[in-house]
């Protein structure tokens, strides 16, 4: 044997104790993998019971998407419900063999572990089946160090073999596409369906499911909403791979790759999207019921609405959600450019004015800062230090470097909103919007403000004095009276001066929002009486037993003030506010049923006033459209609906407030700053007719020019009685005659003192009285 030979056979063996020393490695390598020692490995058992978190879904009353809870963005679906284009998509592009192998790409797998050992190559990934893929979805991936990325594989080869023997293909497809991560932070294929096309996942086009798979190789580059030209070419791509593999003819692939791909994005994220204040309410209500032990899960524990996948059904009308928050936009856009412009250079929110203050030393960082012991002088300087802040505009979101004491400036003067829409007969809560945006002002201005209610609460004041058997033609002196035992309180009207010698009628004072004439209504009837018809219209606040609560001085939230005011056009009965109708899990099985969520409430049961109050109240206020203080929705807006309603505005301008009533609904809109030391500088521009009436004016706008909702916009109101019409027949104005402004009695000033007068049987009560002197009533 020449020696050349010789050496050549002592390489070959060397070599191969090479190889064989590398290979016993590796086996030791993948058994430390594979016993643990680099961390546990979710066994067979563990894989059998696979349990994802899911997004709970918020739905209306359509069963639509309104929104979602979540930590991860995912909601799963069946098999059934891909469409087979998707997953022709899929394996095409992902993992072409799929079919044939059993969850290893044994190939691939030494080529990452030789390129990553022997030539330490970073980039060497690549390679994975969708097997290993959803091992990676489902477990995610640790940091080991140089080695991290072959163990990672080798741990995730593990776990894609016990999957492939525990479930078929057809279930592993279905598994990785309801938790595969897509862009924008999106969690598998029925939220991304849903998010960037408005579309169920079964709904889906060759076009909008090439997209959403090609997106997968990279979220951020192939998002199609932030990147739609890389998107498109991508998806080009995936196109060219079905046609390669049989699933397209070269004229399918050639037609879907000329279609562009159009998206409709809905933004499920708890501060974005469609009414965000109704979800945040809807979270607030689920923690507190899903507590309760008779809404425990079979094994006593508490349902997550994080990760269990619970369905939430609403009484949310989705459409008419859109409408109501487009139309606050369109107005509160205009009126905030008017309310700034009206104070200019002396804006109170302005710094070193009374107002911005006061707000300093209301805040956290100012009151913690004195904690210390600082002086006025260092806690001005370290709240003016600058940082990145995004700032809401009602332009685009702009990002701008400001302190703590530039932001309140900035902040402050921004004026807010408060609409809701409930369905009288059964309390449902159609549209719901709580402030301007979300985003930047999460305090909730339906249920967590309370605001002086101006003149909204005189229909109540009136009410009361009807059922208590007032005649609806008693006439009431405009002129103001000075009531000596509440600190010489002298109400006036808005408007200048005042025919000391002219008298209205009750529906031409409510109609015209007479302050006198209300207090006037309320000295008759009896504060205790006002307060107690307030509680049977639902009312559950605290109303002060002072005069001032006629001209609304009674701080109430605008869904408390919307259910008083459901008693008109509900029997006579206040509705109870609705917000979820039924619950269930992520199989359908119901956990809260409507019965279960809304027992009958005995305290909403009685008839809180009489049918001819409430007839007799309605045509009080469907003056007040027709002709009273909120006739611009006649004039202005042009609206021929059935509407009721009721204008309101507080001292100083601070709060303006309207109330539509329709036969089928009733919407409560309010306008003002979230610092009440802050309010319209004129009342022309602050009233609530000009800066909370005009938001409803828009919403029904809106509805009117959509047919689906003619059963509400068409609606008509019952015909009164003729009773309460001969009860109302009577002239909205009486002057004096000469002998009664020379003889009677005007006083100027009188004691608001408590008056108890027997009830005078009710409405039909009027038709006794109305011959008699009504001197007692003009004093």
């Amino acid at each position: 044997m020449n020696i050349n030979k010789v050496k050549l056979i002592k390489w070959v063996k060397r070599i191969g104790y090479g190889l064989g020393i590398l290979f016993a490695l590796f086996i030791c390598f993948y058994a430390s993998i594979y016993f643990g020692l680099w961390g546990k490995i979710p066994d067979s058992e563990e894989l059998a019971r696979l349990k994802q978190s899911q997004a709970t879904q918020v739905l209306d009353a359509n069963n639509d998407l309104i929104g979602k809870i979540y930590v991860y963005d995912r909601q799963s679906i069946k098999y059934t419900d891909f469409p087979q284009h998707l997953i022709d998509a899929l394996i095409a592009t992902e993992d072409a063999r799929f079919y044939e192998h059993n969850g290893i790409d044994n190939k691939s797998l030494l080529r990452v572990f030789f390129k990553s050992i022997l030539l330490s190559n970073d980039s060497s990934g690549g390679g994975s089946t969708i097997t290993l893929q959803l091992a990676k979805n489902l477990f995610g991936r640790k940091d080991y160090g140089t080695l991290g990325i072959v163990v990672n594989k080798i741990r995730e080869s593990i776990v894609a073999r016990r999957i492939e023997n525990l479930y078929s293909k057809e279930e592993i497809l279905t598994l990785y596409l309801n938790t595969v991560p897509f862009p924008d932070n999106t969690y598998g294929i029925e939220s991304a369906s849903e998010k960037f096309f408005n579309s169920h996942t079964k709904d889906l086009t060759l076009v909008q499911s090439a997209a959403l798979v090609g997106s997968l190789k990279a979220n951020t580059s192939y998002n199609p909403r932030r990147y739609p030209e890389k998107s498109n070419a991508r998806k080009n791509v995936v196109i060219q791979q079905m046609e390669k593999y049989g699933y397209l003819s070269e004229k399918e692939a050639g037609q879907a790759k000329a279609d562009s791909i159009t998206i409709d994005y809905q933004n499920y994220a708890p501060n974005e999207g469609l009414a965000p204040y109704f979800r945040a309410q809807i979270k607030k209500q689920l923690d507190s019921l899903l507590r309760q032990k008779k809404y425990l899960k079979p094994d006593g524990e508490m349902y997550n609405i994080y990760h269990d996948g619970l369905k939430i059904y609403t009484t949310l009308d989705n459409t008419m959600q859109r409408y109501a928050e487009a139309a606050m936009k369109e107005h509160m856009r205009d009126l905030q450019r008017q309310f700034e412009k009206a104070y200019g250079q002396n804006a109170p929110w302005l710094k070193g004015k009374h107002a911005f203050e006061a707000a300093k030393k209301r805040l956290s960082a100012y009151k913690k800062l004195k904690a210390q012991g600082l002086n006025e002088k260092a806690i001005e300087d370290s709240l003016s230090q600058k940082h990145q802040t995004d700032l809401f505009s009602w332009d685009e979101t702009t990002v701008k470097s400001m302190s703590t004491l530039d932001s309140l400036e900035y902040y402050s003067k921004f004026l807010n909103v408060g609409l809701v829409s409930l369905d009288p007969a059964n309390g449902a809560i159609k549209a719901y919007v709580g402030g301007i945006d979300y985003g930047f002002f999460q305090f909730d201005h339906i249920v967590q403000s309370k605001r002086q209610v101006g003149s909204t609460f005189k229909p109540i004041v009136y009410t009361a004095a009807l059922d208590n058997g007032m005649d609806p033609c008693t006439y009431f002196p405009i002129k103001a009276i000075t009531y000596t035992d509440v600190d010489n309180w002298r109400p006036t009207n808005a408007g200048g001066t005042e025919d000391d010698d002219l008298n209205y009628s009750m529906q031409y004072a409510l109609s015209n929002s007479i302050n006198t004439i209300a207090v006037k209504v309320l000295y008759e009837t009896g504060i205790n009486k006002v307060i107690d018809q307030a509680k049977r219209m639902g009312i559950k606040s605290d109303i002060q037993a002072v005069p001032s609560i006629a001209l609304g001085s009674s701080n109430l939230t605008v869904l408390e003030l919307a259910t008083a005011y459901t008693s008109y056009v509900n029997g006579s009965k206040p509705s109870n506010p609705v917000f979820i109708t039924k619950i269930e899990d992520k199989d359908g099985n119901v956990i809260a049923s409507y019965e279960d969520l809304h027992p009958d409430d005995p305290t909403m049961a009685d008839m809180a006033f009489s049918d001819d109050t409430r007839q007799v109240m309605l045509e009080f206020m469907k003056a007040t459209v027709n002709e009273g203080t909120a006739a611009r929705l006649r004039s202005s807006f042009q609206l021929p609906n059935a509407i009721a309603g009721k204008t309101g505005t507080t001292q100083d301008n601070k709060d303006g407030w309207f109330v539509g009533i329709m036969p089928k609904l009733v919407t409560v809109t309010w306008v003002g700053n979230d610092n009440q030391q802050i309010g319209f500088s004129s009342t022309g521009l602050g009233q609530g007719a000009n800066s909370a009436l005009p938001i409803f004016a828009k919403y029904i706008q809106k509805l009117n020019a959509d047919s689906n909702y003619n059963s509400i916009t068409k609606a008509t109101f019952e015909t009164p009685t003729e009773s309460v019409l001969n009860a109302l027949d009577c002239e909205p104005t009486k002057a004096d005659g000469f002998f009664k402004r020379l003889f009677g009695s005007n006083k100027d000033e009188r004691k608001f003192e408590k008056k108890e007068k027997k009830k005078g049987g009710g409405i039909f009560g009027w038709l006794k009285k109305k011959d008699k002197d009504e001197d007692e009533h003009q004093n």
